[in-house]
């Protein structure tokens, strides 16, 4: 395991939506779609793995929030969210509870 993924498993995060929001200010926020392993997606956009960055923003998978997920989120501030901080990004997803 790389350096850089042995420091991301250790700074996931879970927060609430309530502690993100002021990162919308720097329009630092990169939301991560839930088909993609977030530590994973970290390390690509840390190493400038453009490939592959590349393909999950056309696809989708990666990118700013839309209007309406902050439109959602903003009802819901208590709404959990994995948080990995790759500066000068904020990469969050969806938290899922079983």
């Amino acid at each position: 395991m790389s350096r850089i993924t042995e420091s991301l498993r250790r700074d996931l995060a879970e927060v609430s939506w309530r502690d993100l929001r002021v990162h919308l200010q720097r329009d630092a926020i990169i939301v991560v779609a839930p088909e993609l392993d977030l530590i994973e997606t970290a390390v690509a956009v840390a190493e400038d793995d453009a490939g592959r960055v590349e393909s999950w923003i056309n696809t989708g998978r990666l990118g700013k929030p839309e209007a309406a997920q902050l439109d959602s989120w903003e009802q819901s501030p208590d709404r959990s969210f994995k948080m990995l901080i790759v500066q000068p990004f904020i990469l969050i997803q969806a938290a899922v509870h079983a």
